[in-house]
């Protein structure tokens, strides 16, 4: 997997990360009948709201979409499009799987797989940036997408990963990448709890958060018809559709992928009082499902998703270690740190 370096204003990090993505977008995401779906909705009533109100609320992640744009040889529409396609359509190919919990000793793991198209496997990178305005950061990267909606750890020790939630209902409000994004700039474990619950949104995720030197995890749901902020006590499993108890009326698609991994992950959790980095990789690795696993890398996934890399997260009380696992499941592709 490619590790990129990138720094400026926001729009330089926009312009650089869409470089990166550009042949990826040209060659691969548009032949998807995912993009060709959402770009035809380019010129929607509910797009362009969503334009303007990310222009208003965060006019610096409007400008990294401009960037991106103008790296990517696009127009900013589209490129907007793509980054709401969890907002305009309510199936999207991204997954994921994500475990937390404490080990013996008190620190906490939080560890996640990444799902999302097989043809991407290559074009994908982890990106460190260090913009000029905000927090800086190490996240998973797509291309074409702006990064904090896959797995990401700030400056701040704040650790967010992220899964898919296929809700029906998805109102005006803001996209919910661009409030993933926001979110990465929180200085404290509450305040990306906020960001991540206070605005009116419009599409769903799962977010995963902890931060080091805090001993709280917090699993989050949140969609356009309300959110839910559960903090985790034992080991946890979440496999990318809503299971709060008080979401149990909100609507959605739950494929049989995301029901057969959160069956084999509640198993899973009844056994494990504690959570190590080995335990995590092990059942973020698991094929006991030959049709339907954990660790997905079969050409005829029913949701076209392949696990892309596996990212373990040590959080302790003055750093957090990461490590991101790919094809091979014992040596880390890469490894860092923050403290």
């Amino acid at each position: 997997m490619k590790k990129i370096a990138i720094s400026g204003s926001a729009f330089a990090v926009g312009k650089q990360l869409g470089e990166f993505g550009r042949d990826a977008w040209h060659q691969k995401l548009t032949q998807t009948r995912l993009w060709q779906t959402v770009i035809a909705m380019q010129g929607s009533a509910q797009l362009q709201a969503m334009r303007a109100a990310v222009i208003a609320q965060y006019p610096l992640i409007w400008q990294e979409l401009e960037g991106m744009a103008q790296g990517l040889g696009v127009p900013v529409d589209e490129v907007l499009a793509w980054n709401c396609r969890g907002d305009l359509v309510r199936s999207t190919s991204d997954g994921c799987t994500t475990v937390a919990g404490s080990r013996v000793t008190g620190e906490i793991i939080i560890a996640h797989n990444e799902d999302g198209f097989p043809q991407l496997r290559e074009d994908c990178a982890l990106v460190s940036i260090t913009p000029d305005d905000g927090l800086g950061f190490t996240s998973f990267a797509y291309p074409g997408s702006i990064p904090g909606h896959t797995f990401a750890v700030n400056e701040k020790g704040i650790v967010n990963t992220v899964n898919n939630i296929r809700a029906l209902h998805r109102p005006a409000g803001l996209p919910r990448q661009v409030l993933a994004r926001a979110a990465l700039n929180a200085a404290t474990l509450d305040e990306a709890v906020l960001q991540l619950t206070t605005h009116t949104r419009a599409g769903a995720f799962h977010h995963t958060l902890g931060q080091m030197g805090d001993g709280r995890v917090f699993s989050v749901e949140a969609t356009g018809s309300g959110c839910s902020v559960v903090q985790v006590t034992n080991v946890m499993g979440h496999a990318n559709h809503l299971v709060h108890p008080v979401m149990d009326d909100v609507q959605q698609v739950i494929t049989a992928s995301s029901a057969s991994r959160q069956a084999r992950l509640k198993g899973w959790q009844a056994s494990q009082s504690e959570l190590d980095e080995d335990a995590a990789k092990a059942i973020l690795s698991d094929q006991h499902d030959a049709e339907l696993p954990i660790y997905r890398l079969s050409p005829q996934d029913p949701d076209d998703e392949n696990t892309l890399a596996t990212a373990i997260f040590t959080l302790s009380s003055q750093r957090v270690d990461w490590q991101v696992f790919t094809l091979d499941r014992q040596l880390a592709a890469l490894k860092g740190w923050v403290s």
